[in-house]
């Protein structure tokens, strides 16, 4: 990362938790250097960008958030701040039939990068997640050794909702749930999905 990239991060890092105040709350797993897959409810813009805030900054070198291509790299700015400050991983939300929409999150995991990613795929303002999408037990077949922790943004909705450009100061949090047990043989793709999305939603009450 450069300088001026580094200086930017610093800025909004400070920015995110002046507006937000960004308080990461972690129960069942330390913020720590491993090697993770953090996935959370999505309901704005502004998700992965608080959940990077909330990180200690020594682990946030090394976690990557996933962001859409269209919409991240739509202004100079915009692309700017995703590659150089977050160094993030674009997916295509149009894509080919013979694209992989897996593989750059496939390629961030085999070099050694944490992930961001929000499994309903899409934003939601309904409170509790949508159901999960695949992407999510494919990562976790293809990289048992990963970690994964369920996270809850909380209260981000009401900072900017979808649809909104400018962000409103409230309180926000995340709270970091214990590692999601690893797939088991025999578990069926949506049996897991569900088991992870209750990951997440049990972690709601314990931000109240």
């Amino acid at each position: 990362m450069s300088v001026a990239a580094d200086s930017v991060g610093l800025l909004l890092s400070f920015l995110a938790r002046l507006i937000t105040g960004a308080q990461g709350h972690w129960y069942g797993c330390p913020p720590k250097a491993e090697q993770r897959i953090y996935f959370a409810n999505h309901q704005s813009h502004l998700d992965w960008v608080l959940i990077w805030a909330a990180l200690p900054r020594d682990l946030r070198a090394r976690t990557r958030p996933i962001a859409a291509k269209d919409y991240w790299t739509a202004s100079p700015l915009r692309h700017w701040i995703t590659r150089e400050v977050f160094n993030a991983v674009y997916v295509a939300r149009q894509r080919t039939d013979d694209q992989d929409p897996l593989e750059p999150l496939v390629e961030a995991l085999r070099s050694g990068d944490s992930l961001v990613i929000f499994p309903e795929g899409t934003r939601s303002n309904r409170g509790n997640p949508q159901a999960f999408k695949s992407g999510l037990y494919h990562l976790a077949e293809q990289f048992p050794t990963v970690q994964l922790i369920p996270a809850w943004i909380d209260n981000v909705q009401r900072v900017m909702p979808k649809g909104e450009v400018v962000p409103v100061p409230i309180l926000c949090s995340v709270t970091f749930g214990a590692p999601l047990a690893p797939l088991t043989p025999g578990e069926s793709k949506r049996d897991f999905l569900d088991r992870a999305r209750e990951a997440v939603v049990v972690l709601k009450d314990v931000a109240a």
